[in-house]
């Protein structure tokens, strides 16, 4: 074979492969534009599907506060995560300590046991929301008063729960202890009376005693 014959074939196979690498590159990279394309189209579904984040209008400590959120994040998490309201502790995050305590449309409630979403348009107030520029809470006053409290970590829900408390008693609700259910009025709120309604925020601590002299105050100078 001479050189011209040679240096035909030589070409023909360059061509050849030339050919056959563009292919196989074209091929190679079929795969990652179909991926990028299916991830492209993942947020759109998601976005319209029951877990994309929503817009909601949280009410709270007199102040709106727009946040997006998934429907799954708790009021606890929406308070301390998104809008920066740490004094809302979170505990057992399972409605067992009382830690989360905050109050909605006046009536206290477990903050991790219900969702942000479901409390658009209500009047959310957390600790930080009850002293005025002034002076304390008459709770909180108390509370330092007759050392309510030592690590202090459930103390926020402390408060906020004993003011809920107080607020329904005055509204006559009975508790597990009250004697005569029949009576009209205000319940009096002995120490049982004092100690079941706040059964369910726990202290480690054992800060109880302290906690009752401080709502024993409250009472007496209210009265």
């Amino acid at each position: 074979m001479d050189r011209r014959s040679l240096s035909a074939e030589g070409a023909a196979r360059r061509r050849f492969l030339c050919g056959t690498g563009a292919l196989t590159t074209t091929l190679a990279h079929v795969p990652p534009l179909i991926a990028a394309d299916n991830n492209a189209s993942t947020p759109t579904r998601e976005a319209r599907g029951p877990g994309a984040p929503r817009h909601v209008r949280l009410d709270v400590n007199g102040y709106p506060y727009d946040v997006v959120v998934e429907p799954r994040v708790t009021l606890l998490d929406a308070l301390r995560e998104y809008i920066g309201l740490t004094g809302t502790k979170k505990g057992c995050d399972r409605g067992q300590c009382g830690a989360c305590t905050v109050l909605v449309n006046d009536r206290r409630i477990n903050a991790c046991l219900t969702l942000a979403i479901a409390h658009e348009g209500d009047r959310i107030r957390t600790v930080e929301g009850l002293a005025t520029a002034n002076a304390l809470h008459p709770v909180q006053a108390a509370f330092i008063a007759h050392d309510g409290f030592q690590c202090g970590y459930c103390t926020p829900g402390q408060i906020c729960s004993a003011v809920g408390m107080l607020d329904e008693a005055r509204r006559d609700t009975i508790s597990a202890v009250t004697r005569d259910v029949r009576r009209r009025g205000p319940v009096e709120l002995t120490d049982d009376e004092i100690r079941e309604r706040m059964s369910g925020n726990l202290c480690r601590c054992g800060a109880y005693v302290g906690i009752v002299d401080a709502l024993r105050e409250v009472l007496k100078k209210s009265a």
